[in-house]
């Protein structure tokens, strides 16, 4: 009984130190080590930055992953060649038909539906070519070639160039710059403040109007069709094929953008200021069921 005794301070000391030791391992187990290579490249369309979303999504990653996010953002064609020339570790952009044969090619993998929203055309309040109201996008573009009213394009290969494109084309109209139709050669924003100053016609994607429209007299005249879904998709520029690229930054950020915490900041990203969703999250929905 006196050794017990005499032993028992020591015997609960032994067992206090295991325990803080066992705690400190568990600790270590939980908290991720961290990244070897930070920087990651994200090479993303005007209209994320624009909306202001990026503003809100990335301190969020660098905060959850120690990655450091640079950001490009240009055009959709422009970040798609980052892409395909190894330039960039991941891509967020809006245009399927351009992204879709990448992905055939091996240019990128872990190729994911995040969200999408829609594209709205805009122009003066007095619409002088009259296209208020039209049931779609092509009869409009049509109405606005007839009028002889100006229009101002993108004209720089982003994913909402290639849909004004096709949305010409389905007018029967191959557009030709003149007088009557000008290239902005400039990202969204900037674009709707072209169309401003000379109260022309432009195609924009809600979100960037939105974010803009404190500063604009344009109005939305046509919207709602479903030929103007702006779907977007993150990939990461595959490692295989492009050894230099930060293959588990790339993977950590596309993981993050799918996860639903972040799906939910997206889905209420300034609902509250401009009494609408801005973008709607769609992560492991069906492409083909949107919009319906």
């Amino acid at each position: 009984m006196f050794l017990k005794k005499k032993y028992l301070p020591l015997v609960l000391l032994m067992v206090f130190l295991v325990s803080i030791v066992g705690c400190t391992q568990q600790q270590a187990q939980q908290t991720p080590a961290p990244p070897v290579n930070k920087d990651v490249i994200l090479a993303t369309t005007t209209s994320t930055q624009d909306s202001g979303l990026l503003d809100v999504l990335i301190p969020e990653f660098e905060k959850q992953s120690g990655y450091v996010i640079k950001t490009v953002a240009v055009g959709t064609g422009a970040a798609l060649t980052m892409g395909q020339k190894g330039e960039a570790d991941v891509l967020l952009t809006h245009a399927p038909s351009q992204e879709k044969p990448m992905l055939e090619s091996g240019a990128i993998t872990n190729y994911q539906l995040v969200m999408h929203n829609d594209f709205v055309i805009v122009g003066p309040e007095n619409d002088p070519a009259q296209i208020k109201g039209i049931k779609t996008a092509a009869e409009a573009f049509k109405k606005i070639n007839e009028k002889g009213a100006l229009f101002i394009s993108r004209g720089d290969n982003s994913g909402t160039h290639t849909m004004e494109k096709n949305l010409w084309k389905a007018a029967g109209i191959t557009p030709t710059v003149s007088d009557k139709y000008q290239e902005a050669g400039q990202g969204m924003g900037q674009t709707l403040t072209i169309a401003q100053q000379k109260s022309g016609y432009t195609l924009t994607d809600r979100a960037t109007y939105l974010a803009q429209k404190k500063n604009l007299s344009l109005v939305i005249l046509v919207e709602g069709e479903t030929a103007l879904l702006n779907i977007y998709h993150v990939a990461q520029v595959n490692p295989e094929k492009y050894p230099k690229v930060n293959a588990a930054g790339a993977k950590a950020f596309v993981e993050f953008m799918v996860a639903p915490a972040t799906q939910k900041i997206i889905s209420e990203f300034k609902v509250q200021e401009y009494g609408q969703a801005l973008f709607y999250a769609d992560a492991g929905k069906n492409e083909a069921d949107l919009g319906k």
